[in-house]
């Protein structure tokens, strides 16, 4: 924690107002063709040996990309990311600030280390999202069933390799505070299921720079903590 009293906080803006709001345009007019190539190049690739690997890259490139075009700066000290690098075996627990966390936290980790996301399996429906979601290896989980849900979760982990981890936000929505609440059970039940341990991540700033209701984040600093893992049993 004292580590990260070095990085800087959301107070100081990235970039000067002329260059933000040249980089915002760029996003604007070139930003939708980027991503729709991130978007569409499953339908074509996703059978390919090797494109889950390649497409993972991809995807934390472009979340690189719009943190920069954003005048946004996420970071995590090099303890933390050698102890993400390091790290198998594990479940990822997250706090939920703003809508940058995911972008955020796809930035700082460390190719060595792969995460995937679990979604709501309403989005399987569109065979766009579902071959994307699947090339990049997402989970679906059907939400109408609790049981259901975590049958499919608990699957899905006992299948992943040593070195990805799925991450779930436990607390089930946005908070308020700087860390981490009360762990939602279901995060506990899987990694007892599957014999993983649970590694908490802590994102600092994300909801000041991008408040709730707000479309355009202001220019600043996420910080992102790495804590010890431990074990569910």
């Amino acid at each position: 924690m004292d580590a990260m009293k070095n990085i800087p906080g959301t107070s100081a803006p990235i970039d000067a107002f002329p260059i933000r709001l040249i980089k915002r345009s760029i996003l604007i007019l070139l930003g939708p063709f980027y991503f729709l190539f991130i978007g569409f190049i499953p339908l074509l690739c996703a059978g390919r040996k090797g494109f889950r690997g390649w497409y993972w890259r991809k995807v934390k490139r472009a979340c690189s990309h719009l943190l920069w075009l954003l005048s946004l700066r996420a970071e995590m000290t090099d303890t933390g990311k050698a102890a993400l690098a390091a790290d198998t075996n594990s479940i990822i627990v997250i706090n939920h600030r703003s809508h940058l966390d995911g972008f955020a936290l796809m930035h700082v980790v460390p190719d060595a280390k792969w995460f995937t996301f679990a979604a709501k399996s309403e989005f399987w429906k569109s065979r766009l999202l579902r071959t994307g979601f699947d090339g990049a290896g997402l989970v679906p989980i059907e939400r109408a069933s609790g049981s259901v849900a975590m049958e499919t979760l608990t699957a899905a982990v006992r299948d992943m390799p040593p070195r990805r981890s799925v991450v779930l936000f436990p607390e089930g929505t946005r908070t308020k505070t700087q860390s981490l609440g009360e762990f939602k059970a279901g995060a506990v039940l899987v990694a007892r299921a599957t014999g993983r341990s649970i590694t908490p991540i802590v994102i600092h700033d994300s909801d000041r720079l991008l408040p709730r209701g707000k479309f355009m984040p202001a220019s600043g600093t996420i910080r992102i903590e790495t804590l010890p893992p431990s074990s569910a049993i």
